[in-house]
């Protein structure tokens, strides 16, 4: 049953759509609205609208969700041509707050608009041809975003995307990620949402890692981390193999990121700072070392992690840890030109697995 306040949420996104498409309609000055309503059928339609192009009637059926990714999207779609095929000159339209590019070319697909609350559309039936696209949203799922790529729900995708053919159970996810059922359920429901994952009876396992990475990249984050930058009177490989030795001296969780781990995954990457996770008492490893705090002309960050799961799939290279290659993908990104450019030589090291 429907709580008041999601009644009224539902009302408020009702009226904001019909709002939307009523001015997306006024653009078209062949095209009469006659009137707008809300939906007396069973089920599919949220909204009709009777117009008149030319003198001649037209029915528009629209589905409205507060969900504009792939899958609400196909079964929107689904609904809507169900309707249609009962009645002549009707057209249907799917409409989001914010509908992502794939879901946009599911509906076009299968010959159904779509509108957001943006006025970012398709729109196309007999002389009518409405497209935009472009104009801001601030409808976009920032919500969605902020669950999909929480610490928590990130040491899911980290697991994922580690064996991207493995089938999992939703009790070995968790396991393997440290976190709930609750909070891996989630997670497989906003990536079912993107159809990012497929279902069988062995368990679930991702179909789009390629999606799913370049998403995450755009909204990774790199600032939670905490970063304190040193210099060191040493050559890079010397500093590294001073952390590694003083960190497992000290019983420290380290894992070199980066450039630093870029360069062992694909040994043609050139670097002149050394980068890594620390976790536990990162003052009395400066102690040890002798290295001095600066403002600018470091040659070492170290990175205090955000969360633990940073370090899910850290693996020795040669004695030393470093993050596995999707951190070390995540972490490049914030450095323009030769950063990005090493970012693609480790991603095509993760192709390979795909």
């Amino acid at each position: 049953m429907l709580k008041r306040r999601d009644i009224v949420k539902d009302q408020s996104l009702e009226q904001a759509a019909l709002t939307t498409l009523k001015e997306c309609l006024d653009k078209v000055p062949f095209l009469q609205i006659e009137r707008i309503e809300r939906s007396k059928l069973d089920y599919g339609v949220d909204l009709q609208v009777w117009a008149r192009i030319q003198d001649r009637p037209r029915l528009l059926l629209a589905q409205v969700k507060n969900n504009g990714q792939p899958r609400v999207a196909r079964l929107a779609a689904y609904e809507l041509r169900d309707q249609l095929s009962n009645a002549l000159d009707t057209y249907g339209i799917f409409i989001a707050p914010y509908i992502s590019p794939d879901a946009g070319k599911i509906c076009e697909e299968a010959g159904i608009g779509y509108l957001d609350l943006a006025g970012n559309c398709l729109i196309s039936f007999e002389t009518v041809y409405i497209r935009q696209t472009g104009a801001p949203n601030p409808n976009i799922q920032k919500r969605n975003l902020r669950s999909l790529y929480s610490p928590k729900a990130e040491r899911v995708l980290r697991v994922l995307l580690s064996e991207p053919k493995r089938a999992w159970k939703l009790i070995e996810l968790a396991q393997a990620a440290e976190i709930s059922l609750g909070q891996v359920a989630n997670v497989k429901k906003l990536l079912l949402d993107r159809e990012w994952l497929s279902i069988s009876a062995d368990g679930i396992s991702l179909i789009n890692p390629a999606a799913l990475l370049d998403e995450w990249a755009q909204a990774y984050n790199f600032r939670r981390n905490e970063v304190q930058e040193y210099y060191a009177l040493a050559d890079l490989p010397e500093i590294e193999a001073q952390l590694t030795e003083t960190c497992q001296r000290l019983g420290l969780r380290y894992a070199l990121t980066g450039f630093s781990s870029a360069a062992r995954i694909a040994p043609m990457v050139r670097y002149q700072k050394a980068s890594a996770y620390i976790k536990g008492d990162v003052s009395s490893l400066i102690r040890a070392l002798e290295w001095k705090a600066v403002i600018s002309g470091a040659n070492v960050s170290l990175l205090i992690p955000y969360d633990d799961g940073v370090f899910y799939g850290a693996k020795d290279i040669d004695e030393i840890a470093i993050t596995a290659p999707v951190q070390t993908y995540l972490d490049l990104q914030i450095y323009r030109g030769r950063g990005q450019e090493a970012a693609q030589v480790v991603r095509k090291e993760m192709e390979k697995k795909w």
